[in-house]
């Protein structure tokens, strides 16, 4: 949303989503809801944490200009938004801002020839630094929920709920903005060795540890690592440079999680394989160089 660091600063691009960086925390990118709390930061932490899965974005807005741009713009670069819940007291300030009215205005009655918002009450509610265009896809695909005002905690939680059942789904996005790519997870047609070598994990449940032995590619004992939990294994072998390829330590996470369980549940542990089988080794280690073992505890 907009939801600035400084009021009166023009920000900068980044990557990714949200492309302007503000006043916000991002909750879930495929949900339909942003909230602006307006200048409520109470609300704003508390409803960051409690609300459900229909929010996506939620963030505070102190200006009628930089920030409404920057609302506008993060918002657009989502197109599964739907919906914008404006809650909170709506705070004049010393320099006559009224964001809150002024972003309602903005959805009710447009922008002038002048790119003033109509209807605007606020000191300066002039958009210099966005598209009619922009504005007017914003004003489109959007619904806004006046709760201006509102600052109860459940009622705005309730009209959260709501607008995610009326969800209409993903818009069209805008053209100028680039939006995030989902992706489908898929697993590969090859695992390529690790130069580094292949590990071999154990739970040991007499002493509640878990054990990681790491064998060179011609199968030669390297190192030992001995630890209480997958993050100490895994930062070990990271800092001895036991591992050279993300999906071996991708791998070597999921194997670890998977033995620091069979310790705690007691259940048998079997160290899979990676999730392909088109390549075996010459010393029989697995498609990642993980050999398979089995313990009972």
């Amino acid at each position: 949303m907009s939801l600035e660091p400084c009021p009166t600063d023009l920000p900068k691009a980044q990557e990714g989503w949200p492309p302007l960086p503000g006043d916000y925390r991002v909750l879930r990118y495929q949900a339909p809801v942003a909230v602006c709390t307006l200048s409520d930061i109470r609300l704003f932490e508390t409803l960051s944490k409690s609300a459900g899965t229909g929010l996506s974005i939620i963030g505070t807005l102190h200006t009628e200009n930089l920030g409404i741009e920057r609302i506008i713009t993060n918002v657009l670069g989502n197109p599964h938004i739907r919906f914008l819940i404006v809650c909170g007291a709506d705070s004049r300030q010393s320099v006559g801002h009224l964001p809150g009215q002024s972003l309602v205005s903005l959805m009710s009655a447009g922008l002038d020839e002048k790119g003033k918002i109509n209807g605007a009450l606020g000191k300066r509610p002039i958009l210099k630094n966005i598209g009619r265009d922009a504005v007017e896809h914003f004003r489109n695909v959007i619904t806004l929920l006046d709760m201006r005002g509102v600052e109860n905690q459940d009622e705005i939680l309730a009209r959260i709920r709501e607008c995610t059942t009326r969800n209409p789904g993903r818009s069209d996005p805008f053209p100028s903005l680039p939006t995030i790519e989902v992706l489908t997870g898929d697993l590969p047609a090859r695992m390529v060795p690790d130069p580094a070598g292949y590990f071999v994990v154990y739970p040991d449940p007499a002493r509640k540890k878990l054990v990681v032995e790491h064998y060179q590619n011609n199968g030669r004992l390297n190192k030992v690592i001995t630890g209480m939990d997958p993050a100490e294994i895994t930062t070990t072998a990271i800092k001895y440079r036991l591992v050279s390829r993300l999906d071996h330590a991708a791998y070597l996470g999921q194997e670890l999680a998977r033995a620091e369980a069979s310790l705690f549940s007691g259940s048998r542990y079997v160290q899979d394989r990676a999730p392909e089988s088109l390549f075996t080794s010459s010393n029989g280690t697995g498609a990642c160089q993980c050999v398979e073992t089995c313990t009972e505890s």
